[in-house]
């Protein structure tokens, strides 16, 4: 996956408004793993693009995120520097349980060709 350099400008200003508002409101600790969530999620329906047409595929993916909102709120985050091979791992667990339960929706709903995207 490749994004145009429209893209890449567009992520990069909206992290930092997200960075600044939540500076602002004083949760900065919030801001990384509201990312990282926000990443995934992200990544998640980018790779199943294909089953878009599908309302069960929006549900399961709005559900889905609505689920990152109390591991956001409810854990303690920090805002001290962790390594990267510490976060990509639990971001891609993350990433592969999303793409599991919509594989799981997807057999459920239509069959094993509704599920692959």
């Amino acid at each position: 996956m490749r994004l145009p350099w429209w893209g890449v400008l567009g992520v990069i200003l909206g992290a930092l408004a997200l960075l600044i508002l939540f500076d602002h409101f004083g949760k900065l600790t919030l801001a990384r793993p509201t990312m990282t969530s926000a990443a995934m999620v992200i990544i998640a329906i980018a790779m199943r693009w294909k089953l878009k047409r599908h309302m069960w595929f929006w549900i399961t993916m709005t559900c889905l995120a609505a689920l990152h909102v109390p591991l956001i709120l409810f854990v303690p985050w920090t805002t001290r520097w962790i390594p990267a091979f510490v976060i990509i791992p639990i971001g891609m667990a993350d990433l592969y349980l999303m793409l599991w339960v919509l594989s799981v929706v997807g057999k459920f709903m239509g069959g094993p060709e509704a599920s692959k995207g």
